[in-house]
Protein backbone atom coordinates (compact mmCIF):
# COMPACT_ATOMS: atom_id res chain seq x y z
CA UNK A 1 0.00 0.00 0.00
CA UNK A 2 1.47 3.32 -1.06
CA UNK A 3 0.42 6.10 1.26
CA UNK A 4 1.46 8.98 3.44
CA UNK A 5 1.45 8.10 7.12
CA UNK A 6 -0.13 11.33 8.27
CA UNK A 7 -2.34 14.11 7.00
CA UNK A 8 -0.21 16.95 5.65
CA UNK A 9 -1.05 20.55 6.54
CA UNK A 10 -0.46 23.52 4.25
CA UNK A 11 0.99 26.87 5.33
CA UNK A 12 -2.49 28.28 5.90
CA UNK A 13 -3.38 25.46 8.29
CA UNK A 14 -5.67 23.47 5.99
CA UNK A 15 -5.15 19.85 5.03
CA UNK A 16 -3.52 19.19 1.67
CA UNK A 17 -4.80 16.72 -0.91
CA UNK A 18 -3.60 13.11 -0.63
CA UNK A 19 -3.66 10.10 -2.94
CA UNK A 20 -3.39 6.69 -1.29
CA UNK A 21 -3.10 3.82 -3.78
CA UNK A 22 -3.94 0.15 -3.29
CA UNK A 23 -5.38 0.38 0.19
CA UNK A 24 -6.17 -3.14 1.38
CA UNK A 25 -9.67 -3.83 2.70
CA UNK A 26 -9.48 -7.66 2.64
CA UNK A 27 -7.14 -10.60 2.24
CA UNK A 28 -7.54 -11.20 -1.50
CA UNK A 29 -5.13 -9.34 -3.83
CA UNK A 30 -8.12 -7.77 -5.61
CA UNK A 31 -9.62 -6.40 -2.40
CA UNK A 32 -7.97 -3.02 -2.75
CA UNK A 33 -9.02 0.56 -3.39
CA UNK A 34 -7.43 3.87 -4.33
CA UNK A 35 -8.38 6.75 -2.06
CA UNK A 36 -8.23 10.39 -3.17
CA UNK A 37 -8.59 12.84 -0.30
CA UNK A 38 -9.32 16.49 -1.16
CA UNK A 39 -7.56 19.52 0.23
CA UNK A 40 -9.29 21.33 3.07
CA UNK A 41 -11.36 18.30 4.04
CA UNK A 42 -13.22 17.96 7.31
CA UNK A 43 -15.42 15.44 9.08
CA UNK A 44 -18.61 17.44 8.53
CA UNK A 45 -18.73 18.56 4.91
CA UNK A 46 -16.39 16.18 3.04
CA UNK A 47 -18.42 13.26 1.67
CA UNK A 48 -17.31 9.99 0.10
CA UNK A 49 -17.90 9.06 -3.55
CA UNK A 50 -17.40 5.33 -4.11
CA UNK A 51 -16.50 4.27 -7.66
CA UNK A 52 -17.26 0.69 -8.76
CA UNK A 53 -15.87 -0.44 -12.12
CA UNK A 54 -17.79 -2.59 -14.58
CA UNK A 55 -16.99 -5.78 -16.42
CA UNK A 56 -18.90 -8.55 -18.14
CA UNK A 57 -20.84 -10.44 -15.47
CA UNK A 58 -18.27 -9.51 -12.81
CA UNK A 59 -15.52 -11.30 -14.79
CA UNK A 60 -13.38 -8.37 -15.94
CA UNK A 61 -12.54 -4.73 -15.41
CA UNK A 62 -10.34 -2.87 -12.95
CA UNK A 63 -10.41 0.28 -10.85
CA UNK A 64 -7.97 1.74 -13.40
CA UNK A 65 -10.97 2.01 -15.76
CA UNK A 66 -11.98 5.15 -13.83
CA UNK A 67 -8.50 6.70 -13.81
CA UNK A 68 -9.26 9.04 -16.71
CA UNK A 69 -12.28 10.41 -14.84
CA UNK A 70 -10.58 11.00 -11.49
CA UNK A 71 -9.28 14.50 -12.21
CA UNK A 72 -12.61 15.63 -13.65
CA UNK A 73 -14.42 14.39 -10.56
CA UNK A 74 -11.86 15.96 -8.24
CA UNK A 75 -12.13 19.33 -9.98
CA UNK A 76 -15.92 19.33 -10.11
CA UNK A 77 -16.58 17.75 -6.71
CA UNK A 78 -13.90 19.25 -4.44
CA UNK A 79 -15.87 18.37 -1.29
CA UNK A 80 -15.76 14.63 -2.04
CA UNK A 81 -13.18 12.01 -1.18
CA UNK A 82 -13.03 9.45 -4.00
CA UNK A 83 -12.75 5.75 -3.20
CA UNK A 84 -12.08 3.71 -6.36
CA UNK A 85 -12.68 0.03 -5.61
CA UNK A 86 -11.54 -3.31 -6.97
CA UNK A 87 -13.41 -6.51 -6.14
CA UNK A 88 -12.94 -10.22 -6.77
CA UNK A 89 -13.68 -11.28 -10.35
CA UNK A 90 -15.70 -14.37 -11.24
CA UNK A 91 -14.44 -17.00 -13.68
CA UNK A 92 -16.24 -19.45 -15.95
CA UNK A 93 -14.47 -22.19 -14.01
CA UNK A 94 -16.63 -21.23 -11.04
CA UNK A 95 -14.21 -19.20 -8.90
CA UNK A 96 -15.43 -16.11 -7.05
CA UNK A 97 -19.04 -16.65 -8.05
CA UNK A 98 -21.88 -14.61 -6.60
CA UNK A 99 -22.16 -13.27 -3.91
CA UNK A 100 -18.38 -12.70 -3.69
CA UNK A 101 -18.68 -9.31 -5.42
CA UNK A 102 -21.52 -8.11 -3.19
CA UNK A 103 -19.57 -9.23 -0.13
CA UNK A 104 -16.52 -7.28 -1.32
CA UNK A 105 -18.44 -4.09 -1.95
CA UNK A 106 -20.03 -4.27 1.48
CA UNK A 107 -16.63 -4.92 3.06
CA UNK A 108 -15.12 -1.98 1.22
CA UNK A 109 -17.92 0.31 2.37
CA UNK A 110 -17.54 -0.90 5.95
CA UNK A 111 -13.80 -0.20 5.71
CA UNK A 112 -14.45 3.36 4.50
CA UNK A 113 -16.81 3.89 7.44
CA UNK A 114 -14.16 2.62 9.84
CA UNK A 115 -11.48 4.89 8.34
CA UNK A 116 -13.49 8.10 8.16
CA UNK A 117 -11.86 9.62 11.25
CA UNK A 118 -8.39 8.82 9.89
CA UNK A 119 -9.25 10.19 6.46
CA UNK A 120 -11.08 13.19 7.98
CA UNK A 121 -14.26 12.74 5.98
CA UNK A 122 -17.96 12.21 6.62
CA UNK A 123 -18.65 8.70 5.28
CA UNK A 124 -22.16 8.91 6.70
CA UNK A 125 -22.97 11.09 3.66
CA UNK A 126 -21.78 8.95 0.78
CA UNK A 127 -22.63 8.50 -2.88
CA UNK A 128 -21.82 5.62 -5.21
CA UNK A 129 -21.06 5.60 -8.95
CA UNK A 130 -21.05 2.39 -11.00
CA UNK A 131 -20.97 1.25 -14.62
CA UNK A 132 -22.15 -2.05 -16.12
CA UNK A 133 -21.77 -4.77 -13.47
CA UNK A 134 -20.50 -2.01 -11.21
CA UNK A 135 -23.81 -0.20 -11.59
CA UNK A 136 -25.65 -3.26 -10.33
CA UNK A 137 -23.30 -3.37 -7.33
CA UNK A 138 -23.71 0.37 -6.80
CA UNK A 139 -27.48 0.05 -6.72
CA UNK A 140 -27.33 -2.90 -4.33
CA UNK A 141 -24.95 -1.05 -2.01
CA UNK A 142 -26.97 2.15 -2.08
CA UNK A 143 -30.35 0.50 -1.65
CA UNK A 144 -29.19 -1.58 1.32
CA UNK A 145 -27.55 1.41 3.09
CA UNK A 146 -30.06 4.22 2.46
CA UNK A 147 -29.27 6.01 5.72
CA UNK A 148 -25.62 6.50 4.77
CA UNK A 149 -25.67 6.51 0.97
CA UNK A 150 -27.64 9.46 -0.37
CA UNK A 151 -27.18 9.14 -4.14
CA UNK A 152 -26.47 6.48 -6.77
CA UNK A 153 -25.13 7.07 -10.29
CA UNK A 154 -26.11 4.12 -12.48
CA UNK A 155 -24.63 3.59 -15.97
CA UNK A 156 -26.47 0.94 -18.08
CA UNK A 157 -27.40 -1.18 -15.15
CA UNK A 158 -28.48 -4.75 -14.57
CA UNK A 159 -31.53 -4.64 -12.31
CA UNK A 160 -33.25 -8.01 -12.82
CA UNK A 161 -31.01 -10.98 -13.58
CA UNK A 162 -33.93 -13.37 -13.85
CA UNK A 163 -35.45 -11.29 -16.63
CA UNK A 164 -32.10 -11.30 -18.44
CA UNK A 165 -31.88 -15.08 -18.03
CA UNK A 166 -35.31 -15.74 -19.54
CA UNK A 167 -35.07 -13.05 -22.25
CA UNK A 168 -31.37 -13.19 -23.06
CA UNK A 169 -30.19 -11.08 -26.03
CA UNK A 170 -27.27 -13.51 -26.37
CA UNK A 171 -27.78 -17.31 -26.39
CA UNK A 172 -24.71 -17.83 -24.19
CA UNK A 173 -26.17 -15.82 -21.30
CA UNK A 174 -28.30 -18.49 -19.59
CA UNK A 175 -25.39 -20.91 -19.24
CA UNK A 176 -23.04 -18.20 -18.00
CA UNK A 177 -25.60 -16.86 -15.54
CA UNK A 178 -26.10 -20.38 -14.20
CA UNK A 179 -22.36 -20.68 -13.54
CA UNK A 180 -21.90 -17.27 -11.96
CA UNK A 181 -25.08 -17.56 -9.88
CA UNK A 182 -24.60 -21.24 -8.92
CA UNK A 183 -27.95 -22.06 -10.47
CA UNK A 184 -30.86 -20.73 -12.47
CA UNK A 185 -33.54 -18.35 -11.19
CA UNK A 186 -35.60 -21.47 -10.45
CA UNK A 187 -32.91 -23.53 -8.71
CA UNK A 188 -31.18 -20.75 -6.72
CA UNK A 189 -33.97 -18.38 -5.85
CA UNK A 190 -32.23 -16.67 -2.87
CA UNK A 191 -29.09 -16.03 -4.89
CA UNK A 192 -30.95 -14.44 -7.77
CA UNK A 193 -33.06 -12.31 -5.45
CA UNK A 194 -29.91 -11.01 -3.73
CA UNK A 195 -28.48 -9.93 -7.09
CA UNK A 196 -31.46 -7.87 -8.24
CA UNK A 197 -31.64 -4.19 -7.20
CA UNK A 198 -35.18 -4.02 -8.55
CA UNK A 199 -36.41 -6.22 -5.69
CA UNK A 200 -35.13 -3.67 -3.14
CA UNK A 201 -37.35 -0.89 -4.44
CA UNK A 202 -40.19 -1.52 -2.02
CA UNK A 203 -39.97 1.67 0.05
CA UNK A 204 -39.60 5.40 -0.49
CA UNK A 205 -36.57 5.45 1.82
CA UNK A 206 -33.96 4.92 -0.88
CA UNK A 207 -31.12 7.07 -2.25
CA UNK A 208 -31.77 9.47 -5.10
CA UNK A 209 -30.76 7.78 -8.36
CA UNK A 210 -29.64 8.93 -11.79
CA UNK A 211 -29.80 6.36 -14.61
CA UNK A 212 -28.09 6.30 -18.03
CA UNK A 213 -28.75 3.75 -20.78
CA UNK A 214 -28.38 3.46 -24.54
CA UNK A 215 -31.49 2.56 -26.52
CA UNK A 216 -29.51 0.13 -28.73
CA UNK A 217 -27.74 -1.72 -25.92
CA UNK A 218 -27.53 -5.37 -27.03
CA UNK A 219 -25.72 -6.59 -23.89
CA UNK A 220 -27.95 -5.28 -21.11
CA UNK A 221 -31.29 -4.35 -22.71
CA UNK A 222 -32.69 -0.94 -21.90
CA UNK A 223 -35.74 -2.74 -20.51
CA UNK A 224 -33.61 -3.32 -17.39
CA UNK A 225 -33.41 0.43 -16.77
CA UNK A 226 -37.02 0.91 -17.85
CA UNK A 227 -38.08 -1.48 -15.08
CA UNK A 228 -36.05 0.39 -12.47
CA UNK A 229 -37.36 3.73 -13.66
CA UNK A 230 -40.96 2.52 -13.38
CA UNK A 231 -40.37 1.17 -9.88
CA UNK A 232 -38.74 4.42 -8.74
CA UNK A 233 -41.72 6.34 -10.06
CA UNK A 234 -44.08 3.99 -8.23
CA UNK A 235 -42.37 4.69 -4.90
CA UNK A 236 -41.86 8.40 -5.58
CA UNK A 237 -38.08 8.21 -5.26
CA UNK A 238 -36.13 11.21 -6.54
CA UNK A 239 -34.42 10.18 -9.76
CA UNK A 240 -33.49 11.07 -13.32
CA UNK A 241 -33.57 8.75 -16.32
CA UNK A 242 -31.35 9.58 -19.29
CA UNK A 243 -31.53 7.64 -22.55
CA UNK A 244 -29.07 7.99 -25.44
CA UNK A 245 -30.78 7.26 -28.75
CA UNK A 246 -28.91 4.70 -30.82
CA UNK A 247 -26.16 4.18 -28.22
CA UNK A 248 -25.03 0.66 -27.42
CA UNK A 249 -23.40 -0.83 -24.33
CA UNK A 250 -21.33 2.19 -23.35
CA UNK A 251 -20.43 5.34 -25.25
CA UNK A 252 -17.72 7.91 -25.85
CA UNK A 253 -17.46 11.48 -27.07
CA UNK A 254 -20.31 13.91 -26.56
CA UNK A 255 -22.49 11.35 -24.80
CA UNK A 256 -19.77 10.51 -22.30
CA UNK A 257 -19.15 14.17 -21.55
CA UNK A 258 -22.89 14.63 -21.08
CA UNK A 259 -23.00 11.63 -18.72
CA UNK A 260 -20.31 13.07 -16.46
CA UNK A 261 -21.79 16.57 -16.58
CA UNK A 262 -25.25 15.33 -15.62
CA UNK A 263 -23.83 13.02 -12.94
CA UNK A 264 -21.80 15.82 -11.37
CA UNK A 265 -24.76 18.22 -11.42
CA UNK A 266 -26.94 15.55 -9.84
CA UNK A 267 -24.44 14.86 -7.07
CA UNK A 268 -23.95 18.56 -6.42
CA UNK A 269 -27.69 19.01 -6.07
CA UNK A 270 -28.50 15.92 -4.01
CA UNK A 271 -25.42 16.02 -1.79
CA UNK A 272 -25.39 19.74 -1.02
CA UNK A 273 -25.05 20.62 2.65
Amino acid sequence: MACNKKNMVSNNGSLTAQTIKNVTYGNDPLQKMDVYLPAGRNTLHTKALILIHGGGAWTSGDKADFDTAIQTLQNSLPNFALCNINYRLATIQGANVWPAQLSDINSAFQFIQQQQAKYIINAGKSAVFGARAGAQLALLLGYTHPNKIKAVVDLFDLTDLAALYYNAPNPTYPALISIFMSGTPATNIPGHISSNPLYLVITANLPSTIIFHGTADDVIPISQSDSLNNRLIQYNITHQYNQYAGAGHGWTGVNLIDTYNKSIQFLQQIMSD
